[in-house]
């Protein structure tokens, strides 16, 4: 059987562009930035607020119990840390087998600060559910605090009903938001403390004479012991549940760069740590700061209009330093400043008189700041040309009336008989 040779070459080109697709499909695949084994996950850079990883970070999931991040900095925002509390029977009599507790008893009196560190390092449902009543008045009261907390900090998709995250169908968030609680948390120094603490010994109490409840941090990462450590990592929570699986919340820094991680419903509770390790190398291996210019580098030159001719020509120097967050694959040079300059510019200018701005912007951020003028420019003032004008126009009308006198025999010294 004869091909048609324009089949065949039909057929062969939609071969190639089928091999083309598969190939460059698995290239991408193989090269892809990250992937994460999780329900949830995201990477935030703090300062600048820039999402450099997220998979599926505004699904509702379980948070289990870093839920207890929100819980902590309401207390802390409400309380004092020395305020006593006295432990109810119905705080801890209502808690599942198989959640952790601190151990708390009935009527025992002990700190906000010792809570608070059950509550951060041991994750302790009892310490969660005696500071909610201390402050909300009830777990009720206080879950209505929490859920108007979440949205004052900018939550959308949160709703919680108990403080510690024991799991109930309507208590849930995102991995957005928490990113959100966490980083609002860790603005607070006392909350960055607790969460950054691996080991903790609470106080003896009047139900409680020794001093041996020791609270271990769930944090792998703040371990010295483990091989899991980081000295990067600053905190902050861990959470498990049948239903929520492996869920963690970490703040980690490095050469100026602070970030928060989350993933949600990881599979073991080891998979939590090395799935975020993989997210914290990510983090420091793609991304990096560059300083564009320093504060008082001379941007531009310019003259101005008006000026003394000592003091006209003008250097615009830039008030603050220009610091980028950015993929290392973005080069410096491709990182282009726009300069806009006041509509009007004449004498006279003060030195450090805003003259105009500077602005770059780099992978969707935008950096400003303002050109001032590194010297004063003095006006131009007429005066003394004036008055030496005057004073040549003087000088050659005198000149102009003695040779009229002269041409007209005028005195000129010589008596006539």
């Amino acid at each position: 059987m004869k091909i048609n040779n324009k089949i065949l070459n039909k057929v062969l080109f939609v071969i190639l562009l089928i091999t083309l697709i598969f190939f460059s499909n698995n290239f991408v695949y193989a090269n892809s930035d990250l992937e994460i084994d999780a329900k949830a996950s995201l990477i935030v850079e703090r300062n600048t607020g820039k999402v450099i990883y997220e998979d599926n970070s505004e699904i509702e999931n379980y948070p289990a119990s870093v839920t207890k991040i929100l819980t902590a900095i309401l207390t802390i925002e409400n309380c004092e840390l020395n305020d006593i509390v006295t432990v109810s029977k119905e705080a801890i009599s209502n808690i599942p087998q198989g959640y952790v507790v601190a151990p708390l008893y009935v009527d025992e009196q002990i700190s906000v600060k010792d809570l608070l560190y059950a509550l951060m390092l041991k994750s302790s449902n009892d310490a969660a559910y005696v500071l909610a009543e201390h402050v909300g008045g009830s777990t009720q009261g206080f879950a209505d605090m929490m859920n108007k907390k979440a949205k004052e900090i900018g939550c959308k998709n949160t709703h919680f009903i108990n403080p510690n995250g024991i799991h109930d169908d309507e208590h849930y968030t995102t991995a957005y938001d928490l990113y959100l609680i966490a980083d609002y948390s860790m603005k607070n120094k006392t909350f960055a403390k607790i969460v950054s603490t691996y080991k903790y010994t609470l106080n003896a109490t009047n139900k409680y004479k020794y001093k041996n409840r020791v609270m271990e941090n769930t944090n792998y990462f703040l371990n010295q012991k483990s091989s899991l450590y980081n000295k990067n990592v600053k905190g902050i929570k861990t959470g498990t549940t049948l239903q929520a699986g492996n869920c963690l919340v970490t703040n980690y820094s490095k050469d100026g760069m602070d970030y928060i991680s989350v993933i949600l419903g990881a599979k073991t509770k080891i998979s939590k740590f090395t799935e975020t390790n993989k997210m914290i190398k990510y983090s420091f291996d793609n991304y990096k700061l560059t300083t564009l210019f320093k504060k008082g580098d001379e941007i531009e030159s310019i003259e101005v209009q008006k000026g003394t001719k000592e003091t006209k020509d003008l250097s615009l120097v830039i008030s603050d330093d220009i610091t980028v967050f950015n993929n290392v694959k973005i080069k410096k040079e491709d990182m282009t400043p726009e300069i806009t300059l006041n509509d009007e510019i004449k004498a006279p200018i003060k030195q450090g008189d805003v003259i105009g701005t500077i602005k770059v912007n780099v992978d969707d951020l935008e950096y400003e700041a303002k050109l001032l003028a590194s010297h004063d420019v003095e006006k131009v003032t007429y005066y003394k040309e004036i008055f030496i004008g005057i004073g040549i126009l003087l000088l050659f009308f005198i000149i102009y009336k003695m040779t009229k006198k002269s041409k007209t025999g005028g005195y000129n010294g010589i008596s006539r008989m």
